[in-house]
């Protein structure tokens, strides 16, 4: 909730004081039902996934993650029509099958956490796909910072009383917090400031690629991290983890080089 709080405040200050881009205006109903249903969708799946990860394990929810091209792709097929080249939709198998092969094995199984984490990737798919529409629909097009600005105080409006349910004691936990380390309203500003970042690039990614792009290049970002981690903590890894983000990382350079050829 203070993550999307920031982005309110953030793009606001960069819309109307900054005037870093122009402020635009929403234009219809339909067009606000869509600024709607993303910060919703946005938040299910943001709740979902944490969720999920008391009852399953990271390894699991990762693997179960690493779907989320597919749905990706089925969503915008369903909702737009876009049909890619079946050598693409091919290029997906070892993006999705890499990060299950890394992730070591069959791990434990619970069916509440593993329905949460499905739902979780089919509601990030289907952000992607939706913010998508937002960004490039020639009648109701928003540009990146006005609709992070929209979609942000709904997204706190939604989340607020979830919160206050689901954590009543979380206020005075966040006081006590607080007191007690100095640094921590700090860290908090510069964590949702990162946040911000995070989702203004996600948008522009959107805007001047595909939802689908998007959500194969977020499996390359696992393989990445996990290379990182390695070389900063030497952390132990194991060979059937080197081969499932190696299968991970050719299958978005053989996805990058169908969507060229494409063009």
């Amino acid at each position: 909730m203070c993550h999307m709080s920031a982005c309110a405040v953030l793009s606001y200050v960069s819309i109307v004081f900054l005037k870093i881009v122009p402020f635009q205006r929403i234009k219809s109903r339909s067009q606000f039902f869509r600024i709607a249903t993303l910060s919703i969708v946005f938040c299910g799946s943001v709740v979902g996934g944490n969720i999920s990860l008391r009852y399953l394990p990271v390894s699991f929810n990762q693997a179960v993650g690493a779907t989320t091209p597919f749905f990706t792709a089925l969503f915008a097929y369903l909702i737009t029509q876009k049909r890619e080249a079946w050598v693409t939709y091919g290029c997906l198998v070892p993006v999705v099958a890499g990060v299950v092969i890394a992730s070591g094995g069959e791990p434990s199984f619970h069916l509440y956490g593993f329905i949460m984490c499905i739902g979780a990737t089919a509601a990030r798919a289907f952000k992607s796909v939706l913010q998508g529409i937002l960004l490039s629909n020639e009648g109701e097009k928003l540009n990146s910072m006005n609709l992070l600005l929209y979609m942000s105080p709904i997204a706190v409006l939604v989340l607020l009383p979830a919160t206050l349910v689901m954590e009543p004691n979380v206020i005075d936990a966040t006081i006590t917090l607080a007191v007690t380390h100095r640094y921590l309203v700090l860290l908090i500003l510069i964590n949702s400031t990162m946040a911000y970042g995070a989702n203004l690039l996600n948008f522009l990614v959107t805007k001047h690629t595909s939802a689908l792009t998007l959500q194969v290049l977020g499996n390359a970002k696992g393989a990445v991290a996990v290379v990182i981690s390695i070389l900063l903590f030497r952390n132990p890894v194991t060979f059937i983890g080197i081969a499932g983000y190696a299968m991970t990382v050719m299958g978005v350079v053989a996805y990058g080089e169908s969507k060229r050829r494409s063009k």
